[in-house]
């Protein structure tokens, strides 16, 4: 066993994993990386798509696989001053994730089950952010992952977004 799996067991044990120590990456369906490593917002960018994803970069995993406090947020950031029309943002289950309660941050939640949530909002406003925090349950904490879907009107992007997870 090498340090670093014998420090992410003995941090496991604790109930202390962060996203990094997990080895969580963003990947996206685009040329930019994310700016740090590893624990950064994903990239949304594509040709000429003015949004960005944003998702919550450090948690800690209580009881049961539950993450602790609020949930994870999962969300997008308008990075133009252009309003936008009709937005759907979708957090769907890939891999050992269980969503329970849902608020909508800049919309409102209009689909959820424990393994989808999509959160709307008519009009995305420039530099305005439509997301979703969410209690979330990971049943392995090694292996799990969601993945994104944006819809919109007046944008170039992308519908599938990339995913997230480890």
């Amino acid at each position: 066993m090498n340090h670093a799996r014998t420090t992410a067991a003995v941090l496991a044990t604790a109930g202390a994993l962060t996203a990094a120590q997990l080895g969580l990456a963003g990947s996206a369906s685009a040329a930019d990386a994310p700016k740090a490593p590893k624990a950064s917002a994903a990239s949304a960018q594509s040709a000429g798509c003015p949004i960005d994803i944003v998702y919550t970069s450090r948690f800690y995993i209580g009881p049961g696989g539950w993450v602790k406090g609020d949930g994870l947020y999962f969300g997008l950031k308008n990075k133009s001053t252009k309003s936008f029309k009709k937005v759907t943002f979708t957090v769907s289950n890939v891999k050992n994730v269980r969503f329970g309660t849902a608020k909508a941050k800049g919309g409102k939640v209009t689909h959820k089950t424990s393994k989808t949530i999509s959160v709307y909002d008519k009009s995305l406003k420039g530099k305005a952010s439509l997301g979703v925090r969410v209690k979330t349950r990971l049943l392995n904490t090694r292996s799990y992952k969601v993945k994104f879907k944006v819809h919109g009107n007046g944008w170039n992007c992308a519908v599938n977004q990339g995913t997230w997870g480890a």
